[in-house]
């Protein structure tokens, strides 16, 4: 979803990140690009703490809605896509030990953990279309 977030910048500051549909909701960068990256992080971050309290994620507001905010006074508004995250579930798996070893080797190489790399590459055959058990289980 996008999300409507105000930019703010004062002489010989940082540019400060907001967001009217989440208030308490704040970042910074030193430059436009750092902001934007800052501001997906922690509206991230955010939505997760939201979930995790039980806390309803908000639908997006629209400009108009947010036309007479003050918060927006003196601000610029952009757009933030962000989802919030999904719940995490953990699962237990049966392999041979040299599998694993090899499965650990490769994700080390790419500096991730185990858990990512077998989920990253799930999702890569099975999203080039591998329709074959065999060729998915590597007989």
């Amino acid at each position: 979803m996008d999300y409507i977030a105000y930019l703010h910048k004062d002489k010989h500051s940082d540019f400060g990140v907001s967001f009217p549909d989440f208030p308490g909701c704040i970042t910074a960068g030193r430059t436009l690009e750092e902001a934007r990256v800052m501001a997906v992080e922690a509206l991230t971050l955010h939505m997760a703490g939201m979930l995790e309290d039980g806390e309803a994620i908000p639908e997006p507001s629209t400009l108009d809605e947010v036309a007479d905010d003050p918060a927006m006074q003196g601000a610029v508004a952009f757009l933030v896509a962000a989802e919030p995250p999904e719940k995490t579930v953990r699962i237990n798996i049966t392999a041979r030990e040299s599998q694993i070893e090899a499965i650990d080797r490769l994700a080390r190489e790419r500096g991730m953990t185990r858990s990512a790399y077998m989920v990253q590459s799930s999702v890569r055959v099975v999203g080039k279309g591998v329709r074959s058990r065999s060729s998915v289980a590597g007989r």
